[in-house]
C-alpha cells in the first residue's frame, strides 16, 4: 500500500467520523426526551418533511423538465435567452427568497397596501393567501431548486440519439407523443437525479421552514439541542434525518430496476424543432419567464430596493466585518477542498483499486447529508476532544486551554469540507480522467515522482478545473446556513447568519443588503453554467430547420 492510498483512506476515515457518530446515537438509549419528543413532535416532523418532499419534488419536476424540453426542442421567441436566465434562481438561497415574499406578501407590504388602496377594504375585510405555512414553503423551494432537475434534464434531451426523435416523427407521433413516449423514458435517470438532488437540499433546508413555523427534522434538531440542551435527542433526531436522505438516494437506484438506456448511434447532426405559433408560442414564453421572474428577478428587485432603502445604516463598518467573515471562511474551506479532492483524486488514478475507490466515494458523500446532521456530528466528537485535554492539562499542568475545536472556525471549517468535499472532488477526478495516462508514463521515465508529476504536468492542466471547482465551494459555503448556525464560534457571525437574524427579527428590509451580497456571489455558478452551455454539443443544442408543431 503505497503513500497515495494510505492518505485517500486516512482522508475518508477523518471525513466518515460525522456520519459514523450519528450512526452510533441510533442505538444510544431512548431517555426522557426523546421519549417526549416521539410522543408529541416526532410524527409533525415526519409528516411535514414527506409532505415537503413530495410538494418540492413535484414542483421541481414539472417546471424542470417541461422548461428543458421548451428550451431544447422548440422554437420561440427568446429560447436561447431563456436557456441560461433559466438558472439564475439557483443564484438565491431558498431562505433569502422567503423573507423577501414575506415582506412582499404581508399586510404591510406592499402588495396588500395596493389592494387596500385600490378597494377602500382594511386589513380582515378581504381575503389574501397566507405564505408563511406549508404550502408557501413548498413553493418557496421550489422557485429556486427547479434549476437542478431543469439542467440535468436539459443536458440529458441533448444527448439523446437524433434517430430515435425521428423515428417517432416518421410513425406520426406528435410532439407530445414524442415526448411523453421517447425522450423522457431516455431522460428518466438523469430527470431522476435532478429530482433527488433537490429533494437533498429541501430536507437540509432550515431557513425557510423556521421562518415559516414548519415543523421539519432540522426545526427539531435545533429546537432540541439549543431549546431543550440535549444533544444525544437531537443525535438520534439527525440519524432518523440521514436515514430519510440513504433511503431517498436507495429508492432512486431500485426505481430504475434493470433497466438501461443507451444511444446506438453517434449521429448527433443539427435536428430541427417544432416551430411554436400562436397561443402555443405565448404558452412557451410564459411557461420560461414565470420561473425566472418569480424565482429571481422579482425577489432580487426587491432586495435592491430594499438595500437602497437602508445603505445609510446597514451597510456599515460591521456589515463589511460580517463580509471579510463570510470571504474568509468560503476562501478558506474552497481551497482547501480543492486540495483535498486532488490528492484523492490523484491516489485514485494512481491506485484504482476497490479500497481507493470506496475511500473516495466514502469521503464525497457530505453532499448527501444534510448540514444540520454534519455539526451535530462534528460537535459531538469535537466536545469530548475538548473537554479530554481540558481534563488532562488541568490535571498535569494545572491549565486549562478552553475550546480548541468544538465552538471553533476549525469546526466550522471541517463541517464545510465534509459537506461539499464532493463538489470539488467530482470537478477534479474528472478533469483527470481526461489527463491521457501516457503523460504519466513518460514523466517517470524521466525519473520524477508522483507528486512532481502531479504538481509539474497534472496541476497546470486542471488549473482551470481547480478554479471552477473552488468556486462552487465559495459559493455553497457563502449560502450555508444550519452547519454554521450551529458550529460558530460565539459573537462570530456571517452574512447569512446575519441575515436569519435579522429576518428572524422582522427587520426584513435591514435584512437585504447581505442578502443581496449573498445572491450576488451567487451568480458565479450561474455564470459559470451558461457558459458550459455556450459550449453544449452543436448539432443538437441548437435545432435546425423548424417544423411545424402538429399538438
Amino acid at each position: 500500500m503505497n503513500r497515495w492510498t494510505v492518505i485517500t483512506i486516512a482522508i475518508a476515515a477523518l471525513f466518515a467520523v460525522p456520519v459514523l457518530v450519528i450512526l452510533a446515537h441510533i442505538f444510544v438509549p431512548a431517555g426522557d426526551v426523546w421519549k417526549h419528543l416521539a410522543s408529541t413532535l416526532l410524527a409533525s416532523y415526519v409528516t411535514n418533511s414527506l409532505l415537503l418532499m413530495i410538494g418540492v419534488g413535484t414542483g421541481t419536476l414539472i417546471i424542470g423538465v417541461g422548461t428543458a424540453w421548451l428550451v431544447t426542442m422548440c422554437r420561440f421567441p427568446g429560447a436561447k435567452l431563456f436557456e441560461w436566465c433559466l438558472l439564475l434562481p439557483m443564484a438565491m438561497p431558498a431562505y433569502v427568497i422567503a423573507y423577501t415574499y414575506t415582506g412582499l406578501l404581508d399586510a404591510a407590504g406592499p402588495v396588500q397596501e395596493t389592494i387596500r388602496a385600490l378597494s377602500g377594504l382594511e386589513i380582515g375585510q378581504y381575503w389574501f393567501p397566507e405564505i408563511r405555512n406549508l404550502p408557501g414553503a413548498m413553493t418557496m423551494m421550489t422557485l429556486v431548486l427547479y434549476p437542478y432537475v431543469y439542467l440535468l434534464s436539459r443536458a440529458a434531451f441533448l444527448e439523446q440519439s437524433i434517430c430515435v426523435l425521428e423515428v417517432s416523427r416518421t410513425l406520426g407521433r406528435t410532439p407530445w407523443q414524442g415526448f411523453r413516449s421517447v425522450a423522457l423514458p431516455l431522460a428518466r435517470p438523469a430527470i431522476a437525479t435532478g429530482v433527488v438532488l433537490a429533494l437533498m437540499e429541501t430536507l437540509n433546508d432550515f431557513g425557510t421552514v423556521q421562518y415559516f413555523a414548519v415543523d421539519t427534522f432540522t426545526t427539531g434538531i435545533f429546537r432540541t439541542w439549543y431549546g431543550l440542551g440535549e444533544p444525544a435527542a437531537a443525535a438520534q433526531l439527525a440519524a432518523m434525518l440521514m436515514i430519510f436522505v440513504l433511503l431517498l438516494i436507495l429508492g432512486e437506484r431500485l426505481s430504475r430496476g434493470q433497466g438501461r438506456t443507451h444511444h446506438t448511434t453517434q449521429r448527433y447532426r443539427s435536428i430541427s424543432g417544432y416551430q411554436l405559433r400562436g397561443l402555443r408560442k405565448g404558452l412557451a414564453i410564459t411557461a420560461c419567464i414565470l420561473p425566472v421572474l418569480l424565482g429571481f428577478f422579482i425577489p432580487a428587485g426587491t432586495l435592491l430596493s430594499w438595500s437602497l432603502e437602508t445603505a445609510d445604516t446597514m451597510v456599515d463598518r460591521h456589515f463589511f466585518e460580517l463580509a471579510f467573515n463570510s470571504f474568509t471562511l468560503a476562501a478558506t474551506a474552497a481551497v482547501l477542498a480543492a486540495a483535498i479532492a486532488t490528492v484523492m483524486a490523484y491516489g485514485l488514478r494512481l491506485r484504482p483499486t476497490p479500497l481507493t475507490k470506496a475511500a473516495a466515494r466514502l469521503a464525497s458523500m457530505g453532499y448527501a447529508i444534510p448540514g444540520a446532521v454534519i455539526a451535530v456530528g462534528i460537535l459531538i466528537p469535537f466536545s469530548w476532544l475538548d473537554g479530554t485535554i481540558n481534563d488532562w492539562s488541568r490535571a498535569t499542568l494545572n491549565v486549562e486551554p478552553g475550546l480548541i475545536f468544538s465552538g471553533t472556525i476549525v469546526a466550522v471549517i471541517f463541517a464545510y469540507l465534509v459537506r461539499f468535499l464532493a463538489v470539488s472532488f467530482n470537478a477534479v477526478e474528472a478533469s483527470l480522467a481526461k489527463i491521457t495516462p501516457n503523460m504519466d508514463d513518460a514523466a517517470r521515465t524521466l525519473g520524477k515522482k508522483p507528486g512532481q508529476i502531479l504538481l509539474r504536468t497534472h496541476f497546470p492542466i486542471m488549473s482551470g478545473t481547480l478554479l471552477t471547482a473552488g468556486l462552487l465551494v465559495f459559493v455553497d459555503v457563502m449560502k450555508e446556513l444550519p452547519a454554521t448556525l450551529i458550529l460558530r464560534p460565539f459573537n462570530f457571525d456571517t452574512l447569512a447568519i446575519r441575515t436569519y437574524q435579522l429576518a428572524s427579527d422582522e427587520r426584513l428590509a435591514d435584512a437585504s443588503s447581505a442578502a443581496l451580497a449573498i445572491v450576488v456571489v451567487g451568480i458565479i455558478p450561474v455564470v459559470l453554467l451558461s457558459l458550459a452551455i455556450a459550449r453544449s454539443r452543436p448539432g443538437s443544442s441548437r435545432i435546425g430547420s423548424p417544423t411545424e408543431s402538429r399538438e
